[in-house]
């Protein structure tokens, strides 16, 4: 059977470190699940002038995370706290190739930092610093290892996460300080924390727009991996 290709987005940074030129990056573990999925991975440099040509190339679009947030210009909420950073060619770049793959119906998953892009793309707002807005015990920058869970979400029933992953609990880990705030008319939150913190969403109008708040890639609950699989069997259509 085909592998339908799916795009990655890419992260950025400036020169320095690793290459005297500005670079892109992206961890090795998107792209093994996204293969283990079913799914032909390609890399997507931030042309967002070309987010058309892309998506003309591509099944689905695979936002990834990051660190770093969201411009809060693009949902309506300034001005920039401290605690963010942000990287404008990249959400540009990203924001621009969200919104056309929604309006072609593409199957599209956001992934942390991609799940804040997908909210605000489809019209959500977003907590600019957690500790500020909903202070927890809840350590949702885990101070233990990536691939280790960081805490339990709920998966609400009868949403697409549901049906996918035929839990109605998971163990995530946890990498970031901002989150989901409101979604409009349209859209789900289809998992939370146990403080009651968004961790998911997705938008039953469209073939495909689901955003998770943690890592799958990492396949930290045995449930992850059906994520990318539903997600690649979705761009197959």
């Amino acid at each position: 059977m085909k592998r339908p290709i799916i795009g990655l987005t890419l992260d950025s940074e400036p020169a320095g470190g690793w290459s005297k030129l500005p670079w892109y990056a992206l961890r090795q573990n998107y792209f093994s699940a996204v293969i283990e999925a079913g799914g032909l991975p390609v890399a997507l440099p931030h042309a967002p002038e070309l987010a058309a040509d892309y998506l003309g190339a591509l099944d689905g679009l695979l936002v990834t995370g990051g660190a770093f947030d969201v411009d809060p210009a693009l949902w309506g909420r300034e001005p920039l706290h401290p605690k963010a950073t942000l990287k404008p060619g990249r959400t540009d770049f990203e924001i621009a190739a969200t919104r056309a793959a929604l309006e072609r119906d593409m199957p599209v998953l956001g992934i942390c930092g991609g799940q804040q892009l997908l909210a605000v793309a489809l019209g959500g707002t977003l907590i600019q610093h957690i500790p500020d807005e909903l202070p927890s015990e809840i350590p949702h920058e885990q101070p233990n290892p990536r691939t280790e869970p960081g805490h339990d979400i709920e998966v609400a029933p009868g949403s697409l996460l549901a049906r996918l992953t035929g839990r109605a609990r998971m163990a995530v880990n946890s990498a970031h300080h901002q989150a989901v705030r409101d979604v409009p008319d349209g859209v789900v939150v289809n998992a939370r924390a146990p403080d009651g913190l968004v961790e998911g969403i997705e938008a039953p109008r469209h073939r495909f727009a689901l955003g998770v708040q943690w890592h799958p890639e990492y396949g930290v609950d045995p449930a992850d991996p059906l994520i990318l699989r539903g997600f690649v069997e979705a761009c197959r259509g």
